[in-house]
Order: C-alpha cells, then structure tokens, then sequence
C-alpha cells in the first residue's frame, strides 16, 4: 500500500470512527429520553439513521461495528465507568444533575478510555471536546467541563500512558 493510500485509509477509519462516536452520543441520549432499550436503538441506527444524516451530519460512513461496541459497551458497563466521572465531578454533584448530552458525551469517552486501550488517551480525549463542542460551542463552558472531566479519568485510567 502507497503512503497515500494508506493515509486516506486511516482518515477514512478516522472519520468512520468518528463519526460512529457522534451517532452513539445521541443514540445513548435517545435511549434516555424515550426509555428505549439497547437493541433496539442500536437496530434502529443500524437500519435506519447511519444510511443518512444525524443532526445536519452525514452518517453514511459510519464504523457500525465501533458504533454498536460504544452503545452496548456503555449500557453493559455503566457501573464502572460512572465513578470516574462523579469524582471529577463537584462535590453535591451527581451524574443526573448533568446536562443529558454531556453525560453521554462523558459516558462514551470514559468507556473508550477504560475498554479501548488501542486508541490514544489524547486522541480519546480529543474526539469527544470535538463532540460537546459541536454540540455547546468551542470554549463554551460546558466544552470546558467535557475536556476537564476526561482529561482527568484519562490519567486514572491510563496513568503509565504519555500524551
């Protein structure tokens, strides 16, 4: 493989990642919302909203597989990766207290951070400020707060790693 396939290859995984990180932000919000279990708004992404756009945002490309992994993997080991975000958190402060998006937002990133040890804290990190800030803005305080709280379950869940 030339370089230059080989780089629009890892931009296409990239992309395919990232956006399959965004899908499973909002499927963890609808599932919130609507009570929806996790099958079924994984079936329903899967057949219905990663062939198209979410929010203005093309989907097409999606990592269905990534997608899947992140909203189960969640859902399966939330008990786990709660407390890494409730002691970044204020004290009185509890995950409920959170804006929904953000929680799923934090939810997403910790599960990556703990389960994905393959892909770089920083680029973990990175990959879910660039979701709250399409979401709340760039520099809005909630941004902010999404980068804090896993910056810091980055260092507890990888402290041995160098970013």
């Amino acid at each position: 493989m030339t370089e230059a396939a080989r780089d629009g290859y890892t931009q296409n995984v990239h992309d395919a990642r990232t956006l399959a990180r965004l899908a499973a932000v909002q499927a963890l919000y609808q599932m919130e919302h609507s009570g929806q279990g996790v099958d079924g708004v994984i079936r329903e992404y899967q057949e219905h909203r990663l062939g198209g756009e979410l929010d203005g945002q093309a989907i097409r490309d999606a990592d269905d597989e990534f997608f899947s992994e992140l909203v189960r993997g969640v859902v399966e080991t939330q008990r786990r990766i709660d407390p890494y975000i409730q002691r970044r958190l204020r004290e009185g402060w509890t995950l409920k207290r959170l804006d929904a998006i953000a929680r799923a937002i934090l939810r997403c990133g910790v599960f990556e951070l703990v389960r994905r040890p393959d892909v770089p804290a920083g680029a973990t990190v990175s990959e879910y400020v660039e979701i709250a800030a399409s979401f709340f803005g760039e520099g809005e305080t909630e941004t902010k707060f999404v980068n804090g709280v896993l910056d810091g379950a980055a260092k507890d869940v990888r402290a041995d790693e160098e970013r």
